[in-house]
């Protein structure tokens, strides 16, 4: 069979993404296939077209590859592809609407307020950040409402940083989600084909679970499975699975989260399209499982064939 593994593009996440395509395609050919490593550029409708590609392997983080829009362009093609569709990645990659689905679908997530760039400048609305404190207590995560790898996220502690997170996080994206702290344990839960794996616990050494915490090597402990109670773990599981029902997601997923001390699981945020790199929790959670990296890849091209 020939894939094409789509990696690159250009957003922020453009160099984690070229080393997902490369190990992804690695895996493959080890696999017997025969891989066509593909750009996000405007050569890649002709390259598709004009090429015996049979499916195609999504290796794409950040917003060309994770909000819907190549999703939709290879459904008008008709070239099977690997993760969720064009609506389920749309509502995960937004992290305000995706919040507000999952909370109104009984999912557990920490409350929060956005605030956009432009009610900012047309609408006075920076004067409002004064009133945060009376729905939100501090301390508050200040992240851009779309994005991955925790790219301009930034924790605050009192009101008088808050104006600089919330501009420094304008750089990456036009609005920005305030969201309440949940002290605990951060674990990330993985799912393949609607079953979670195990919950890989994160320790990130420098305290924040930052890009570079993410990317480096040796700069975050993992334990995987996490050191959590059984009922723990199993509200964890639950809770992702609870996740992907709602959100509509297929293939592969991933799902950030605090537990806090009272062993409830705070779902965060939702990735479609998570990393495939070496320091990446979703190999962890399937080598965990007994699933190698390499057979992750040809499951996930079985699902998107339909082989399975």
């Amino acid at each position: 069979m020939t894939v094409a593994v789509l990696s690159g593009g250009t957003s922020f996440e453009r160099e984690v993404s070229l080393r997902s395509g490369k190990r992804v395609a690695e895996a493959l050919r080890g696999r017997g296939y025969e891989v066509i490593p593909l750009d996000l550029d405007a050569q890649l409708v002709g390259a598709l077209t004009e090429t015996a590609v049979e499916v195609v392997f999504l290796a794409l983080h950040g917003q060309a590859g994770e909000d819907g829009s190549i999703q939709r362009l290879l459904d008008l093609l008709g070239a099977p592809y690997t993760g969720s569709d064009a609506t389920a990645s749309a509502l995960a990659w937004d992290k305000s609407v995706s919040k507000g689905v999952l909370r109104r679908n009984g999912v557990t997530t920490p409350d929060w307020q956005v605030l956009s760039a432009d009610a900012v400048r047309e609408y006075g609305a920076g004067q409002a950040l004064d009133r945060i404190g009376g729905q939100l207590t501090f301390p508050l995560m200040v992240k851009p409402v779309q994005g991955g790898a925790s790219l301009g996220v930034r924790r605050v502690e009192r009101r008088e940083g808050l104006a600089a997170a919330v501009m420094s996080a304008f750089h990456y994206h036009p609005a920005v989600l305030l969201e309440q702290v949940v002290a605990g344990t951060e674990v990330a839960v993985s799912i393949v084909d609607g079953t979670a794996l195990p919950a890989v616990e994160i320790h990130a050494k420098d305290g924040a679970y930052d890009f570079a915490a993410r990317y480096t090597h040796g700069a975050t402990e993992f334990h995987v499975p996490a050191r959590l109670d059984e009922h723990v773990a199993n509200a964890c599981a639950d809770a992702a699975v609870q996740a992907w029902n709602t959100l509509g997601c297929r293939h592969i997923m991933r799902a950030d989260m605090m537990v806090d001390e009272h062993g409830v699981p705070w779902v965060l945020e939702v990735d479609t399209c998570p990393g495939l790199t070496e320091t990446s929790l979703l190999p962890l959670s399937a080598g965990a499982a007994g699933l190698p990296f390499d057979g992750l890849c040809e499951r996930m091209i079985q699902l998107a064939t339909g082989a399975v």
